[in-house]
């Protein structure tokens, strides 16, 4: 019995299988398509004919592949959805694309309805309060949403970590380490940098200068001048540096030769940092004096002997130190506290002095003898 009845079920099987070949719309013979179509229901023809038409519309476009709107998509698939056969229907794409075009459809219906229910939820943040976002992710490299969420919550602001994840997303993959421009504006105070610049003189013999300066008000710290740059004089300068043992945290430097064990030894309390090699923006405070020193002052002299040569870097070290004004600090000067105060106009009872530096090379500009509000405004440098 269990044989019969497994071969009446793949007798009907095949004869289902041949039925649904003769009744397949491509099928070529009009008497035998007129027949088996009225052994359809209405309901079904007339889906039927309506997916044919419209791919009809479709062809009839003078192109060589005509392009789909979504209008057309989303009324084959509103076809398709209705019949049953609606695969053998299909003339001018594959079943696959109408399944691709229907999840399509699917994703921006809920697309769209999420938006709609996102409208009604809770309010968009304001732009200042996205740009302090992103400016403390920027700031802090090492802190996550949770952190700044802490932190906007001592501000008085409640934000969400989902909100604030969104939008430190521009962040990226940068390092939590701190970098050394970090560092060096952690620690401008205690640093200090120091080294050589190599000049010649009127017989064309090398001289260097050796130069001290603090990272954090500019401020020259000591300088000297030798033909023989050794290890034992390098350290003599660092010792004239420090007296009584007062210097600074750290100190930048190269890896030149001259700073040998003498050197070390005297710096033995200093934590030495060294520039990696042929790296002169590790050491850029220093090697943008440098370039100063030889763009406003030694290029424009001829060098005699050492005493020539110290002499000028010692009128231009006094004139760096007190009255040069420096771009890099907004425009304040090393040796003064605070930033200098600009005139509203010039006093009409000043007269204008103008004191020369390096033989008129630059010039230190005053008022003297001013009056104004109570308190004299003599020798008052004019900021520009």
């Amino acid at each position: 019995m269990t044989f019969l009845h497994s071969h009446i079920l793949s007798l009907y099987q095949a004869v289902k299988q041949r039925l649904r070949q003769w009744t397949r719309p491509d099928n070529h013979t009009l008497v035998l398509n007129t027949a088996l179509d009225l052994t359809r229901s209405k309901p079904e023809l007339v889906l039927e004919n309506a997916l044919l038409r419209q791919q009809l519309i479709i062809l009839q476009r003078q192109t060589k592949r005509p392009k789909l709107t979504w209008c057309d998509r989303s009324l084959i698939v509103l076809l398709a959805s209705k019949l049953r056969r609606w695969k053998e229907a299909l003339i001018i794409v594959k079943p696959d694309t109408v399944l691709r075009w229907h999840r399509e459809l699917f994703r921006r219906f809920w697309k769209c309805k999420s938006r709609s229910q996102a409208k009604q939820g809770r309010p968009l943040l304001t732009e200042d309060l996205v740009a302090l976002i992103k400016q403390m992710a920027w700031e802090n490299a090492t802190w996550g949403a949770e952190r700044i969420r802490g932190e906007l919550l001592k501000l008085g602001v409640r934000v969400s970590k989902s909100t604030i994840q969104r939008y430190i997303e521009e962040r990226g993959s940068r390092s939590s380490n701190q970098t050394w421009a970090t560092f060096l504006r952690n620690h401008a105070s205690q640093i200090w940098a120091c080294d050589f610049l190599q000049t010649y003189d009127i017989f064309f013999r090398t001289t260097f200068v050796f130069v001290i300066i603090e990272l954090g008000s500019r401020r020259i710290v000591h300088f000297g001048v030798t033909r023989n740059p050794t290890d034992q004089w390098t350290a003599q300068q660092l010792r004239e540096a420090t007296p009584f043992g007062e210097g600074p945290r750290f100190l930048i430097r190269d890896s030149d030769s001259k700073y040998g064990e003498s050197f070390a030894c005297v710096a033995s309390d200093i934590e030495v940092l060294k520039t990696p090699y042929r790296a002169p923006r590790a050491n850029a405070h220093c090697e943008r004096f440098i370039g100063s020193l030889r763009r406003e002052c030694l290029d424009h002299f001829i060098i005699l002997n050492e005493r020539h040569l110290h002499r000028i870097v010692k009128e231009y070290e006094t004139y760096f130190n007190t009255d040069r004004l420096h771009q890099g600090m907004d425009q304040r000067i090393p040796r003064q506290k605070g930033r200098p105060e600009p005139l509203e106009s010039p006093p009409d009872n000043g007269e204008l002095s103008s004191q020369p530096v390096l033989n008129g090379l630059h010039h230190i500009y005053s008022w003297v003898g001013a009056q104004s509000a109570g308190h004299s405004q003599a020798q008052r440098p004019i900021v520009h």
